[in-house]
């Protein structure tokens, strides 16, 4: 599955999922998006001098310590010891001793720990407390980090989650390939959302496009998002699990104003508005399919 597989399975298990994925996966994701078939990635470079200003990015708590190892020293066997990025990691409180210690033991580079503030964590005041009680759909803080102060420095950035398997060894740098054909987004897998836990989000979209027609780029990627030129939404979004971006494509006047359009809404709140779908509708309806890479 891309660059990493989650699971050690069976092969039974292997070919069910597998069914399973190609049952639930978002039709010619590869087709629509990343057009421009001479963007291939390199087999190899490894020796190559140059390094993107980029940085990992896991967002974990204390209690994901063993998880977070684990994927740690997958990534620094099959790819970070050659390349030697550094790791920004961000929680909703301090990390403690022991968390810093284990994981600087495993890091072959540098690792900077930051607490992601209150206001990126926590519901606004204005939100209906009853409103939102009903559901109790915490805010997660993946809708927020790329505006952490860690980050400002930085231009790309590849999320790892705790638990994850690398599949194989990688002999090239992402992050270059990223930057060096003006990417904006990479993803491995594109799945159908669950349509009942975000309900307004497509009706929400519409309406920015509807008053922000400026930021919409002619020839975007809007065909991954609808197959109807926009007017509902076929629930197509990039797994955000595994996702390599631009930084400063998040830190856009256009993305910074759809971000903050949804979040007035108040569907992070009242509904289950996660990062994957926002992500997803952000890239697809503000980049061109060009500027979108799917890693296979």
């Amino acid at each position: 599955i891309g660059f990493y597989y989650l699971l050690s399975i069976s092969r039974e298990e292997r070919e069910y999922l597998h069914a399973l994925r190609d049952k639930l996966s978002c039709p010619d994701s590869h087709v629509i998006i990343d057009l421009d078939s001479h963007h291939d990635v390199p087999l190899k470079n490894v020796t190559q001098p140059r390094k993107a200003n980029a940085a990992f990015v896991i967002l974990a708590r204390n209690q994901d310590l063993n998880g977070v190892l684990d994927s740690i020293q997958q990534n620094e066997d099959r790819f970070n010891k050659k390349f030697g990025y550094p790791y920004v990691f961000l929680n909703d409180e301090p990390y403690d001793p022991d968390f810093i210690k284990y994981t600087s033991e495993v890091i072959s580079t540098t690792a900077e720990y930051g607490v992601i503030p209150h206001d990126h964590w926590h519901q606004p005041k204005w939100i209906d407390e009853d409103r939102a009680a009903a559901a109790r759909k915490k805010l997660e803080a993946q809708d927020f980090f790329f505006r952490h102060e860690l980050l400002k420095k930085y231009d790309y950035y590849w999320r790892i989650e705790p638990d994850i398997k690398f599949f194989c060894d990688l002999d090239f740098d992402p992050f270059l390939f990223m930057q060096d054909n003006k990417k904006v987004y990479g993803f491995t897998i594109a799945l159908h959302e669950y349509l009942e836990t975000i309900e307004t989000l497509w009706n929400t979209t519409r309406e920015f496009i509807q008053k922000y027609p400026q930021h919409i780029p002619k020839g975007n990627a809007l065909r991954f998002l609808s197959e109807d030129g926009g007017a509902t939404y076929n629930g197509c979004h990039f797994w955000s699990n595994f996702e390599i971006a631009d930084l400063n494509f998040w830190r856009s006047p256009a993305y910074m104003d759809f971000f903050d359009y949804l979040d007035k809404a108040g569907g992070f709140y009242y509904e289950r508005w996660g990062d994957a779908p926002v992500h997803s509708i952000g890239a697809a309806l503000l980049a061109r399919p060009d500027q979108i890479h799917f890693f296979k």
